[in-house]
């Protein structure tokens, strides 16, 4: 089975339970770059799949709580090649499969044709990767696929139905429909409209769909459920984890 396959298999095997998969973000080598790994552990066994923010400097789809905690990062020296590095040699690996959410620039400072090599070594399954459009990302895309890797397609409320129709029929691992305009860490109401696009993105897309942007609690959860296969948790989940309370009871406290 390719890496790729992985994270299909883990949103089904939760929608088998009865429930939307959690995705899981957390910002690497947040809050302690030498826990990294002991905090992606922990938050593996609560999750059913996990997204590894790649600290950068301008994290431009990403409100405050990400800011800060990809800044804290830097600061402690983490890198796109710390974070594959240190994956590789991790003597235990997490319980749920990998995803890493990077902005373009540290993936040029590895290189394409370096990077799915390393990745896959390391253990990840895909990217997904906010300021890379779809009309320029054939290069990843193709690189990555040579070596069983998936690159996330995400889709918005205004969206174009025409290029809803064309990611969505592109879409490999899981769709990620963001839930509202603007940046990450904000909690959403999830009004009748946005119900409505989901289905929308559900309708033409033949991979799972996963809402992120503004989940934080059971009640989102619940409301969403009939609605899409997954949900992604980031900014709540990397608020938990700045106050050193349990990443793991938090995930599993949002489990309808």
């Amino acid at each position: 089975m390719l890496p790729s396959d992985d994270v299909q298999k883990a949103i089904a095997s939760a929608k088998a339970q009865g429930r939307p998969a959690i995705v899981a973000f957390m910002t690497a080598g947040f809050p302690v770059r030498d826990e990294f790994i002991s905090t992606l552990n922990q938050v593996a066994s609560a999750a059913d799949v996990v997204e590894i923010g790649v600290p950068f400097t301008d994290p431009m789809a990403d409100g405050m709580t990400i800011q800060r905690a990809s800044h804290t990062a830097l600061k402690q020296g983490v890198t796109l090649r710390w974070i594959l590095d240190s994956l590789a040699a991790a003597p235990v690996k997490p319980a749920a499969p990998i995803l890493l959410m990077s902005y373009l620039n540290p993936l040029l400072s590895v290189g394409f044709d370096e990077l799915p090599t390393a990745a896959r070594r390391a253990g990840v399954s895909g990217f997904i990767v906010p300021d890379l459009p779809r009309e320029e990302a054939q290069e990843l895309a193709d690189q990555l696929k040579a070596q069983g890797l998936s690159l996330i397609q995400m889709v918005t409320p205004v969206t174009p139905v025409d290029r809803l129709s064309s990611l969505c029929g592109s879409a490999d691992g899981f769709v990620y429909a963001v839930t509202m305009t603007g940046t990450t860490g904000a909690q959403v109401a999830v009004p009748d409209e946005v119900l409505e696009y989901l289905d929308r993105v559900r309708e033409a897309s033949s991979a799972p769909v996963c809402a992120g942007f503004g989940i934080r609690h059971r009640d989102q959860v619940m409301r969403l459920a009939a609605h899409v296969d997954g949900v992604v948790v980031g900014s709540a989940l990397v608020e938990v984890l700045e106050r050193g309370e349990d990443a793991a009871e938090f995930l599993r406290s949002l489990h309808p």
